[in-house]
């Protein structure tokens, strides 16, 4: 008799928990939900030509948004060739996105380093850095991460580890979603002429 009442009680706990975690599993998601369509592109920064640009002067275009550095070995170059291809893809409607590099290196990124960088993939990025305080709240707004390496071979002993994703933001800076690094030009082509199309 006890053993089954326990065995009530023990069920009924179970379930009341279970429904808990459902609620609170809803919870989260529509707060991530609401977190993302909060999230809006802001920054000020001075572009590869020692200009000042802000999210405002791209208003009314898509913007393609990657951060990483001009030392980068690997995943950044590696990136801005899928954004060159897409935007080679997208041929006439290529006007209607502009395709931006933030750099995480404010110590070695200088304008004229971007200005050196960035035309070498032929697709129209505009590379933008500055300060080291600007960069830290440019990553925070965009809710990214980076930090400093210390690595003897790499330029000036060290590197940096960063966010890798490629964000997409509607005309009106809103953010609209981001592709993971190792995402073949093709897939975000197809993604991007979809979204743009509506």
């Amino acid at each position: 008799m006890k053993l089954k009442l326990l065995r009530k009680i023990l069920w009924a706990l179970a379930a009341v928990a279970l429904i808990w975690l459902l609620l609170w599993a809803d919870y989260r998601a529509d707060q991530a939900r609401k977190t993302q369509s909060a999230f809006r592109a802001a920054f000020e920064l001075t572009d590869h030509q020692g200009i000042t640009r802000t999210q405002e002067d791209f208003a009314g275009r898509w913007m393609l948004v990657f951060f990483g550095f001009a030392n980068c070995p690997d995943v950044c170059p590696t990136t801005l060739a899928e954004v060159a291809a897409v935007m080679e893809g997208l041929g006439p409607d290529a006007g209607r996105i502009q395709p931006l590099f933030i750099s995480i290196d404010p110590e070695r990124d200088t304008p004229m380093t971007l200005a050196d960088f960035v035309p070498r993939f032929e697709a129209g990025i505009i590379g933008l850095t500055g300060t080291p305080d600007q960069i830290d709240r440019t990553a925070k707004s965009f809710h990214i991460f980076y930090e400093k390496i210390e690595e003897a071979a790499a330029p000036e002993g060290y590197t940096m580890g960063h966010s890798s994703q490629l964000f997409l933001f509607d005309p009106e800076g809103g953010y609209v979603t981001a592709w993971p690094n190792g995402t073949q030009a093709e897939e975000i082509l197809s993604d991007l002429r979809e979204r743009i199309s509506l």
